[in-house]
Formats: structure tokens, sequence, C-alpha cells
């Protein structure tokens, strides 16, 4: 699912064929999602975070749902079944994104759980971990509004700083520059998702694009006082 559509980033400025404008639309996605640490479309992702000491995790990225809580260990075979943690999402108005481990809890079914060995507290202790691995689905159902905005006009920003001028183009053979004058040489042939994490930037490189986005700012557990 492309944040914009090719004709919302035409509209924007964006010019070429659809292959082209769908280059640049990836390419200002790439620009959204590693200025505003978010995911504007439900993306299948591996996460890993720190536990606090309350058993609290803080997710870095909006949740939908989650199949899989694991801690970070030498030996990746231990994982902690459902009744274990609890799920609570951005997307529900008021909640954050996070798992809330029942330190509390117990189940004398599990090796390592019992009641009698401090239930799960006891058994991540066994393990000594500081990390969880979440396999879940992250993102907004859809791209809001403004961010498809955000996206086509950055597709077209972000062309138009790329394209050399006539002097460039004179020197370097390399450019590949369609009738219009466009820098065609953008290829992704590459469907798999990326496992790499997505650096965060100071901004998208347009301050008409990072305004549209403030309200979709990532900013992290340092909002969340108290915890």
């Amino acid at each position: 699912m492309a944040y914009c559509s090719i004709e919302a980033a035409r509209s924007a400025g964006c010019t070429g064929d659809d292959a082209v404008v769908a280059a640049w639309i990836e390419a200002a996605q790439e620009g959204i999602e590693r200025y505003t640490q978010q995911l504007f479309e439900p993306t299948d992702r591996v996460v890993v975070a720190d536990v606090s000491a309350a058993g609290l995790v803080i997710l870095p990225r909006r949740v939908r749902s989650v199949v899989s809580v694991a801690p970070v260990l030498d030996d990746d075979g231990a994982s902690l079944p459902s009744s274990s943690w609890r799920l609570t999402s951005s997307d529900v108005l008021g909640q954050i994104d996070a798992l809330h481990l029942a330190w509390g809890g117990y189940d004398d079914l599990v090796a390592g759980a019992e009641s009698y060995n401090g239930g799960w507290l006891g058994l991540w202790e066994q393990w000594g971990a500081e990390q969880v691995r979440v396999t879940g689905e992250f993102g907004y159902a859809a791209p809001p509004l403004l961010v498809g905005q955000a996206c086509a006009l950055l597709a077209a920003d972000l062309q138009a700083k790329a394209q050399p001028s006539d002097a460039d183009a004179a020197q370097d053979s390399s450019l590949q520059v369609d009738d219009e004058g466009n820098n065609v040489a953008i290829e992704n042939n590459d469907d798999a998702p990326s496992s790499e994490p997505v650096a965060p930037s100071a901004s998208t490189g347009s301050t008409q694009v990072d305004a549209l986005l403030a309200p979709y700012m990532n900013r992290g557990p340092s909002l969340i006082g108290g915890i």
C-alpha cells in the first residue's frame, strides 16, 4: 500500500511515467518513516525493547497485534505464552504501545513459572534477560490524510532536488534523464520488507512536509510521565 497515489504525487509536481513516480513515492515513504519513526500501514515486524523493573515494555511503533514474545538470550528457544503478558495499543485513545508482563502471575503448568518458584517474574529472573523480542504487526490501519499529502509533496520535492542540471548531465554520462529532464536512475526490485532498523532523521528535507507530519511523530517513552 502506497502512502499516496501516483495521481496525488503528480498533482504535487512529480513527473515521469508511473514507474518513475512510484519510485519517488517509495523514497518519500522511507523518508517519512525515518522522520516520524512510525509505520503508516499494517507491517509485519520484529522489534527488540527493554523490560523495566516493573515488567513494562514500551514498544517503538504503534502495535496492532503480537504473535510471539521471547527474551533476548543467546539461546533463542525460550518464549513467553500469551497468558504471561497483556498488550495495549495507541490505536485505542488513552493507551500506549506496550507489553505489560504479568510479574504478579504464575502458571503451575509451565516449568519455572510455578507459584512456588516465583511465577513469571521468577522465570524471567532465571533467564536473566533485559530485553524482549516481539514479533507482530505494527503500524496504522491506513495512512492518515495529512500523511498522504506529505508523501505526495515529499515525492515531488525529492525529485526536484535530485534532478540534474544540463551541465551536470553533460559531465556525468551515467545520469539517466528522460525527455522531461527527470532523473530516472532509481531502481528497486526487492519486494521483501527490510529487516534493517530505520535510523531517525531530524527532518524530511522539506519544512512543509515536516509541519504536516508533526502530529504523527513518535517521540518514544519520554512522553510517558512517571513510567
